[in-house]
């Protein structure tokens, strides 16, 4: 089943697109950088029989407008609230992924009485080192002067993991078109937010709702450390490990991912 035509929704600055899949509860699906919502559709086909999806492109990415400046979390977290009136959606389970997750940690902060429940898939709570910060700026400021080409060249073996590299160029080549959608300016934007995105560290012993925990034990890039970390500070919270995934463990292996949700919604 396809999903709806796209609705749009104007939001401070910008125009953010999203779609909506299935029927039931609603549930609210927060992509990774640099893709859009379509990373959710090889997985959705687990939950759309029993769950009504709701799929937004975050600002800056797929069919959503960045802005003028800096997609900040703050920015993020108003947009996808937006999303949820929009849809006539109050209350619902929240799953984010990479920024999905970083802008959760905001949205709890801002609007935590919309959240039923949480799943932090592939993200970390703390901040940018300065180490890190530094290399957004600079990867902003190289897409602006280069295109996006190179970085995203270079961020393939970082965002999936080494066994789907070698045995489903089908993902690689899905992923890549799914990210020439964004264009220099979107992505030097989204980075510059993420750079200026506090630490959550604090935010998740606040957390008292159900919390799902997953990542992918190939993700070289927040992994089992971040996870663990994020399960000691939320209580109650449970976690689990995608074998033969990366950071984008719910494109990688949409099944297992799919069937992990599917048993934690049901739960609630």
């Amino acid at each position: 089943m396809p999903p709806t035509p796209s609705q749009r929704v104007k939001s401070d600055d910008g125009e953010i697109a999203y779609w909506t899949l299935g029927d039931g509860p609603p549930v609210v699906l927060l992509h990774p950088f640099p893709v859009h919502h379509g990373f959710w559709l090889p997985m959705a086909e687990a939950l759309s029989p029993r769950y009504r999806l709701i799929l937004p492109d975050l600002r800056g990415h797929g069919e959503s407008e960045v802005g003028e400046s800096s997609a900040t979390m703050p920015k993020h977290a108003a947009d996808i609230a937006k999303v949820m009136d929009d849809a006539d959606v109050g209350r619902a389970p929240m799953i984010g992924v990479s920024i999905g997750g970083y802008i959760l940690f905001e949205f709890w902060r801002k609007h935590r009485g919309r959240v039923a429940a949480l799943g932090l898939s592939n993200t970390k709570p703390s901040a940018d080192s300065p180490e890190s910060r530094a290399a957004r700026l600079q990867a902003a400021a190289d897409a602006l002067e280069r295109g996006t080409e190179p970085a995203f060249e270079s961020m393939i073996p970082k965002l999936l993991g080494k066994s789907t590299r070698e045995s489903r160029p089908d993902l690689v080549d899905g992923a890549m078109r799914m990210m020439h959608t964004m264009s220099p300016d979107d992505f030097a934007k989204i980075q510059r937010g993420m750079a200026e995105r506090p630490d959550s560290v604090d935010t998740l012993k606040t957390i008292n709702v159900p919390t799902l925990l997953v990542t992918g034990d190939e993700d070289v890039m927040t992994g089992i450390n971040e996870a663990e970390l994020m399960r000691r500070h939320i209580a109650g919270s449970h976690l689990r490990l995608i074998p033969k995934a990366g950071h984008y463990a719910a494109w990688e292996q949409p099944a297992q991912f799919g069937t992990l949700l599917r048993q934690f919604l049901d739960g609630l």
